[in-house]
């Protein structure tokens, strides 16, 4: 299970990161300032660091430079939205640069893009009857093992860790296909059809009118 230190001076938002990175099945550790996660980093061992860059006492810049020697990946989440900002955190040496607000469904597929390069994903993932190893990406419950594609499987996980929120449609297709959403295409609808069939899924997989799918 991947360990994630989480540094935001800003409690409502580090709680809030912490309650979703536990769901979605990760291990987490927060820091409210940067003096208290370089303590922290002293001590333990991360797979990422989700860092913001204005913070009190040591800041994000500053923390990147303090985690490179343990080559720990870094996530700038940061209010900072100007071009310089974004090129000064990436050629930094930061893995990604997420502006706030964000939305928790992106973040959380982005923290899976860097553990994947760093081959540090979360181990297991479960829902109801179902358990999903991330690291062979196969999907069983105690009667079976199920074969999705590719596109099925990532589908299947972004739902798994967004349980109860409706997704648009457009986001979807922007997070899995990583393409802006076509009005006129089948191909999310076929998708969502086999997905409820292979994991019989029908009465939890919602359509929701105008806006894109949930799972219950």
């Amino acid at each position: 299970m991947a360990h994630i230190l989480v540094v935001e001076d800003e409690k409502p938002i580090r709680e809030l990161l912490r309650m979703n990175l536990l769901e979605a099945g990760y291990e987490c550790t927060c820091a409210p300032d940067g003096l208290a996660a370089a303590a922290l980093l002293e001590e333990h061992t991360y797979d990422l660091a989700l860092l913001d860059i204005m913070l009190p006492y040591v800041n994000g810049y500053e923390l990147l430079e303090y985690t490179k020697p343990m080559e720990i990946p870094v996530i700038f989440l940061t209010a900072k939205a100007a071009v310089d900002d974004r090129v000064k955190g990436l050629t930094g040496g930061a893995e990604d640069y997420i502006v706030k607000p964000f939305a928790i469904a992106e973040l959380l597929a982005r923290v899976e893009v860097v553990l994947r390069r760093y081959n540090k994903s979360a181990g297991v993932l479960k829902y109801q009857e179902w358990t999903i190893d991330m690291e062979s990406r196969v999907v069983t419950s105690e009667k079976e093992t199920v074969h999705l594609t590719p596109k099925e499987y990532e589908l299947f996980v972004l739902f798994v860790r967004n349980q109860g929120v409706a997704l648009f449609r457009n986001r979807i297709f922007q997070m899995i296909w990583e393409t802006d959403y076509v009005e006129d295409t089948r191909t999310l609808d076929l998708h969502i059809q086999r997905l409820r069939k292979k994991l019989h899924l029908e009465d939890r997989l919602k359509t929701i009118y105008r806006i894109g799918y949930r799972l219950e």
